[in-house]
Formats: structure tokens, sequence, C-alpha cells
């Protein structure tokens, strides 16, 4: 019944594309989001290379992003000549701050990429400072922090541009898709004709468009079907959420006594984890992940460092990591989804704690 409920919505709008459900869905997230000025797209990678279209980087720009990210937080720089620039790692947090950010900044740093890994919130108001003083633009990726807060607010109001993601192992999924958010409204036009062929589709749709494209443009925008799915979705976000956070307390406080396991956590007390992954170091990663599969409890790493990538290796001869070096091989993802009960999470914490050394 709800399946033909569904559908039977999708024909009364008669578009598949771009319809009132996008538009409808573009318009719940910005309100969730407390921002002015978004569009959904195909998945937070079209929305990470729709700001490098964007803006306009030459030859001599630097990218600053740090080395530990999924490889959609830099992918899209390289369609451009600009230089990227690795940033390491704070080895409590797993993400980047403004020391290591400076470190890397020149006269020649045009953007600023931090990455909420996992949910673990970056500080971004220093780094925001830090930006606007020097005219740099920055980004936040929070492909993994949806519901993240800082001081009570959504994540991504300090930032230039953010990205969203909704893939389909996301906390938030519409199957496959994001958003992306703008502060400067005219850039959020542009981005609107990038995102569909570089062609004004509200013009074109009053008749007033002049047959021209100035800019090429690509295919980016969700259909409705994936966009119906998201309202539907943000209906049970919060509870979604709120089950989440109760299996990322359970693992902190079952794990955070074990002098032997770190939990890669965050305790300042303004933010609130966006609880995607949970996040432990251990001296003897691979021979815990080995014995809590013999339970048949799948751990893994999920993303690898940046600087190892082949495709990356012109900005990696003679830079190093340490931080990022030391935790490469200790880190481990414990399960958090909506499947987990606080039972399931003390029973993993009880192994972990058991065979850590």
């Amino acid at each position: 019944k709800e399946i033909l409920n569904f559908f039977n919505q999708l024909n009364s709008s008669k578009t598949y594309t771009q319809g009132k459900f996008l538009l409808e869905f573009e318009n719940q997230l910005s309100a969730y989001l407390k921002v002015k000025n978004s569009l959904v797209v195909t998945n937070a990678v079209s929305a990470m290379s729709m700001i490098v279209d964007v803006l306009d980087l030459k030859e001599k720009h630097e990218i600053i992003i740090p080395a530990h990210t999924y490889l959609a937080s830099a992918y899209p720089f390289l369609k451009k000549t600009s230089k990227i620039k690795w940033a390491d790692i704070d080895i409590n947090t797993r993400v980047t701050n403004l020391e290591f950010i400076k470190n890397k900044f020149t006269k020649y740093t045009k953007v600023i990429v931090v990455v909420h890994l996992y949910g673990y919130m970056v500080d971004v108001k220093p780094i925001a400072d830090f930006a606007k003083k020097n005219n740099i633009i920055l980004i936040e990726d929070a492909a993994h922090a949806l519901g993240a807060k800082y001081k009570g607010k959504p994540i991504g109001g300090l930032s230039d541009f953010s990205t969203f993601s909704f893939q389909a192992i996301k906390h938030f999924t519409t199957g496959d898709g994001g958003i992306l958010t703008i502060k400067n409204k005219k850039l959020e036009d542009k981005a609107k004709r990038i995102r569909w062929f570089g062609i004004d589709r509200k013009k074109k749709q009053q008749g007033i468009w002049k047959n021209d494209v100035h800019e090429v443009g690509y295919k980016y925008q969700m259909t409705d079907i994936a966009a119906t799915m998201g309202c539907d979705s943000l209906k049970e976000f919060n509870q979604i959420i709120r089950h989440r956070k109760k299996i990322y307390k359970t693992y902190l406080n079952e794990l955070s006594k074990n002098k032997k396991v770190k939990c890669i956590h965050d305790y300042n007390k303004k933010k609130s984890h966006g609880a995607w992954l949970f996040t432990i170091s251990i001296n003897n990663k691979d021979f815990v992940q080995r014995k809590l599969r013999d339970y048949n409890i799948e751990t893994n790493q999920v993303h690898f460092r940046n600087d190892r990538y082949s495709i990356f290796k012109k900005y990696i001869k003679g830079k190093k990591f340490p931080n990022m070096d030391y935790l490469e091989n200790r880190y481990l993802v414990l399960p958090l989804h909506h499947k987990v009960s606080v039972k399931d999470a003390k029973y993993i914490s009880e192994l972990v704690n058991k065979y850590a050394k």
C-alpha cells in the first residue's frame, strides 16, 4: 500500500526529475540545515565537483586537504591544474585542525577543505576565521556528518560551501544522493546551471531562456523518486540519530575505561557527533579484527589515506604525516547502525576489551 501510494504521488506530479518533490526535499533539507542556498544533487562527489567548477581556480593556486579522507574530497580537484597539499591529522580525533592547515599555508593557498570524518567534527570556527582573514574559500566535506551540531546548530553554516552524502550506507540515505550548500547566491545560480547541462532551467521553464549555453554543465540533478524517499526519510531521521548516538555512547562508556583502547572521540561539549561510525585505536588492530570476525562481527578501516594512492603521487613527494603514520595500522571502525542494539554494543565492547593488548 505504501509503495503504491509512493508511485501514485510521483505519477500525479507528471515528472520524475527536478519536479515538485525534488524542490520540496531541497527546501526541507535547507530548513533542517538552517541554510538559505542549497541544491540537491546525484551524490556528494558531484557536489564537490560542482564547487570546483564554480570556483575560478588557476594553476598557481593551492588546495589544502586532510590526508585522511575519502577520495571524493580530493578527486574533483584533479580536473584543475591547481596543486593539492595534504595536511596531517590530529592523533586524538583523526581530523585536521588549524595548526596543520597553517603548516601548509602559503600565499598561493586558495581553498581549504575540512572533513568531518565518520561524524567527528572539525573545529571549524578558528579555521573559518583564518580563511576569512586570508581571503580563502572554505569547504566543509560533511558527507559523514548529517545531524552533527556545533553549539546546537547544524554544521555547514560557517563555510562557503558544504557537501553532504545520502549514499546507500550513510545514516540518512536516498539510495544515492547529496546536497550542496552555498553561501554566495550568485554562485548558487551558477551551480544550478551546471547541475543541468549549463542550462538556466528556471528561465527555460518560464519561456525566457535565450537558448544559449555559456558554461560546461552536467546531469547532476537528483530524481524525484530519490527525493520522495528523502522527504519520507527526514521524518524518521531524528529517531535514527537518537538510536545511533545511544550506541555510540555505549561504545564510549564501555571502551574508554580500558587503557589499551583509545576511543577516537572529541570530548568538546560544544560539539554533537554525527554518529555515523565509531572508531578505536589499538596496537594489535589486525589481531582484534580477526578475533571479532570469529564471532561474525564485521569491522574495517572504511577509508584509507589519500596520500598513498598513485593518482596523487605528484603531490606527495618528500611529504611526511607523522600522526597519520601512527594511526594508519591502529584504527578500527566498529559496527554502528540502526540494527545494532545496546546489548550488541556491550557484547562487542566486551570482546574488544578482552583481546586488546
